[in-house]
């Protein structure tokens, strides 16, 4: 889905990859920032699966109505808003959290944890950021 694609691939690194380049000695940060990113992950991790669960229910609402052939269209209509509403409040968790990721990092890190990923051209990687016209 890439719900923080925009954030990850600009330099603003994702909580789990760093933390996972942290555990595989790839980056060093300082414990300090270690339990810094991983509050931050928990905290997104937490809002994240209580948003995913009530875009489930509200999917599986949208769902019945179908299923029993009562769907209005004032019930399409509010119940795709609804659950549009809950996948935005979903990746502005993500994106946040990204934001909320770079700040306790140095630029030197943020470098280093975009070449780790391939977004730095000539990086082991290959996935540079490309504009597209």
């Amino acid at each position: 889905m890439g719900l923080a694609r925009a954030a990850e691939l600009n330099g603003y690194p994702g909580p789990r990859h760093l933390l996972d380049a942290v555990r595989e000695r790839r980056m060093t940060l300082s414990p300090e920032q270690v339990q810094a990113v991983q509050r931050l992950f928990d905290g997104m991790a937490r809002e994240a699966q209580r948003l995913g669960n009530m875009i489930l229910a509200e999917e599986s609402a949208l769902e019945r109505k179908f299923r029993r052939g009562t769907i209005s269209e004032g019930d399409l209509h509010a119940g795709v808003i609804r659950i549009a509403a809950l996948q935005g409040e979903l990746r502005g968790v993500h994106l946040r959290t990204h934001v909320e990721t770079r700040a306790v990092l140095s630029e030197h890190q943020i470098h280093q944890y975009n070449q780790l990923r391939g977004y730095v051209p000539g990086s082991p990687q290959g996935h540079e950021h490309q504009e597209r016209h």
